[in-house]
């Protein structure tokens, strides 16, 4: 079981905040219509160098990735670092990034999907929380005004940050434990590594997106038979979009896959979690310790 987890200092107006790319490129208004908004949060917002670059699919080559990477994470001016998007490249640079200048200046880290990898490096390696949240390429979209914006600012700014939705339930009961997980394509591919995430006692969260069913399947089966599922506190899926059926179809959804490979053990399992790869991507803590609590047909999480 691991200990307890460092909370950064929370968010104010005047606060220095870095945007990076660690992954996939991104657009140049994307970043512009970021800023703006982070602006307005009361924020000064310092893009990385690099944060434009493109190199094949990814935001400039390894080593300019990791450059604007260790930038930011060493100016102990920054008390924020948003990751612009996800994609994949995260995993190429993960082991280089030196992060012992944390333990003077802790700090907030928020993304998802190819960001999970970061979150559990923080939370395996660093003993860190971090904010599974919207990242800047989609804040000028769908999300501008919506709860993923909303949820990410309360998270960061330390207000009072609840999740509740209506949740299909097997075993439904209260439960509290710490969270993590995050983009099960990532938590998977972390298996054998420094950051393979301790699931004791733990809410696991996972969601994905553009997967094939038997790849789902695939996944689900390698967390079960690393023990990963065994001790869990709960287990809550978020969104699954754009999931593909095979050639001979399997008749199942992803939720009946995750009930399968669930099926025997005591903790309950809650569908439906408003964060992943949806229009409503609610912002959560990964390292921080939530309380589950049923009210009538919703769900609700918070933070005790």
């Amino acid at each position: 079981m691991s200990t307890k987890k460092i909370q950064p200092p929370f968010l104010r107006s005047g606060d220095e905040v870095a945007i990076i790319s660690p992954s996939f490129a991104v657009e140049g208004e994307k970043i512009e219509s970021a800023t703006r908004l982070l602006e307005g949060w009361g924020l000064r917002v310092h893009a990385g160098t690099n944060v434009l670059k493109t190199y094949g699919p990814f935001a400039g080559t390894d080593r300019q990735r990791l450059t604007d990477f260790q930038r930011a994470v060493d100016n102990g001016r920054i008390k924020a670092i948003f990751c612009s998007r996800g994609g994949y490249g995260m995993l190429r640079i993960i082991d280089k990034i030196d992060f012992s200048s944390l333990k003077r200046y802790p700090k907030w880290f928020a993304g998802f999907s190819d960001i999970t990898a970061l979150h559990l490096w923080l939370s395996e390696r660093c003993n860190i929380m971090s904010v599974h949240g919207e990242m800047p390429l989609n804040f000028s979209g769908h999300a501008r005004d919506g709860i993923a914006l909303t949820s990410l600012h309360d998270a960061l700014f330390g207000n009072s940050l609840q999740t509740e939705w209506k949740g299909k339930t097997v075993r439904r009961r209260n439960v509290r434990g710490e969270v993590t997980g995050g983009n099960l394509s990532l938590v998977t591919s972390l298996l054998g590594t420094p950051a393979e995430p301790d699931t004791r006692g733990k809410i696991l969260f996972i969601e994905d997106t553009g997967e094939y069913l038997y790849r789902l399947d695939r996944m689900l089966m390698s967390l079960r038979l690393a023990g990963k599922l065994e001790s869990l506190a709960a287990l809550i899926a978020g969104g699954f979009r754009d999931i593909e059926e095979t050639r001979k179809p399997w008749g199942k959804s992803p939720e009946d896959l995750i009930k399968e490979v669930t099926a025997g053990y005591e903790y309950p399992v809650i569908f439906n979690f408003p964060a992943g790869h949806i229009d409503n991507n609610c912002s959560f803590y990964i390292g921080r310790e939530a309380l589950i609590e049923f009210k009538g047909r919703n769900v609700v999480m918070v933070y005790p």
